[in-house]
């Protein structure tokens, strides 16, 4: 049969079962079989059994629902009240004045965490009440946050550049660290914004109300030392080699505990609420990771990949055409899916084509990772403006508009990272 057939005939399977309300791991797994079924002569409950179980149990995997639990642990403690004391007073001299603890916040949030609906839940709870009484703009306030909590992406730890590592079979602690440039340079990005932004309005900025020495600057920042020695902890096991990105991950998730510990929010009930939410949410992404993985031997099966690679290779695309190309299917598919099911549907059928035009995977994650970012704000299920919703009660136009220019922001970070690849590559060949 005809290739376009194939893949228009389980295009529609794919989105039949999701319009039906099936959990997205069994659509893939059931587009998978119908795949092996029709069009191939191996047994797809067989390959089925050995696929799945083979994913699920990859020791590469284990990271994931580690820092998961990390992250989940860091959710209840009072991290986030912390980090607004110690980094206020500083930011009080720049242009927009506390609109920047909301970068700072995610930013420092994000690499404790991995996942970006936390980032944004968890600043967003400190941040919003606090700005809003003190008469900042809502827009800006909201769209800092938004645009900034996506950071817990592409700063290490991340769930999303895991679930990438295993389909790519790319070292995750490079990933971790090719991140680490790229997610600082959006970061000093989404600051320059708000600056330029307040220079040109300085009257929507209210006045500081408080003056400080610089010995009570460094007092608040005291606040910082718990979360600034669980980042080195993590981040600084993987660079210098001492841990592999699991074994950091155990390292973060003790560390975690420590902290809570230590700051007396730690007892039974969070225990228990952490450890079952990392749980819920690990088995959702393994649900989708072990249907990806059946899907992906499903397509090589049928040969599309192969087929695919073949066309575009056929199109004599130069590399920058592709990568264009790449982004605007990944921008047009954010609008529909969640960020780790984009990596798990596509890689199989990517990365074969993404190899042959030359372009580096390591490189690629990072691209991949910043594009899946900006899906995160992009309607009409960028996810985190569902959780920004539920905490401001806006309309969700409302505020994928106040998003809007980070959204622009990162488009800009693409084309920087597509002139200078060394900003992911650079870090990790030093390690």
């Amino acid at each position: 049969m005809n290739d376009w057939l194939i893949t228009s005939l389980l295009i529609v399977s794919l989105f039949a079962l999701l319009g039906s309300g099936v959990w997205i791991g069994l659509t893939l797994a059931g587009v998978a079989w119908i795949g092996m079924e029709l069009f191939s002569t191996r047994s797809a409950g067989d390959a089925m059994a050995l696929t799945i179980w083979g994913s699920a149990s990859s020791w590469t995997l284990t990271a994931l629902p580690l820092f998961v639990w990390m992250g989940e642990i860091l959710f209840r403690t009072k991290l986030s009240e912390s980090m607004f004391r110690g980094l206020a007073p500083w930011v009080n001299a720049l242009p927009g004045r506390l609109l920047h603890t909301n970068i700072l916040g995610s930013t420092i949030f994000a690499a404790v965490s991995g996942s970006s609906a936390a980032t944004c839940a968890t600043i967003g709870k400190m941040s919003i009440p606090e700005l809003t009484q003190r008469g900042y703009p809502a827009d800006k306030i909201v769209g800092s946050l938004g645009g900034a909590s996506t950071l817990g992406l592409l700063i290490p730890p991340s769930i999303i550049m895991i679930v990438y590592g295993v389909a790519a079979e790319v070292s995750i602690a490079k990933l971790f660290v090719a991140g680490v440039i790229p997610g600082l340079m959006l970061a000093t990005l989404f600051s320059g914004y708000l600056m330029v932004w307040a220079l040109r309005h300085p009257e929507q900025v209210p006045s500081s109300d408080e003056r400080m020495s610089l010995r009570e600057k460094l007092s608040e920042s005291r606040h910082l030392i718990p979360v600034v020695l669980l980042i080195g902890g993590v981040i600084g096991t993987i660079y210098t080699g001492i841990a592999t990105a699991t074994e950091a991950a155990a390292v973060g998730v003790v560390g975690a505990l420590l902290l809570s510990a230590a700051q007396g929010s730690l007892n039974w009930a969070t225990f228990r609420d952490a450890l079952m939410g990392a749980t819920r949410l690990y088995c959702m992404i393994a649900l989708i990771l072990t249907g990806a993985a059946f899907l992906t031997l499903s397509m090589g099966y049928i040969g599309l990949p192969r087929h695919l690679a073949e066309y575009v290779t056929a199109m004599q695309l130069s590399p920058a055409v592709l990568i264009v190309a790449l982004a605007l299917f990944y921008m047009l598919l954010g609008c529909f899916l969640d960020g780790i099911s984009m990596i798990v549907l596509t890689m199989g059928v990517i990365l074969p084509t993404v190899t042959a035009a030359g372009i580096d995977l390591l490189w690629f994650g990072v691209f991949v990772v910043i594009v899946v970012e900006m899906a995160q704000i992009t309607p009409p299920v960028g996810f985190n403006l569902f959780v920004l919703q539920s905490m401001t009660e806006r309309q969700i136009t409302w505020i994928a508009r106040v998003c809007l220019p980070y959204f622009l922001i990162m488009a800009l970070a693409l084309a920087l990272l597509w002139w200078f690849p060394g900003l992911a590559t650079w870090l990790p060949s030093r390690m």
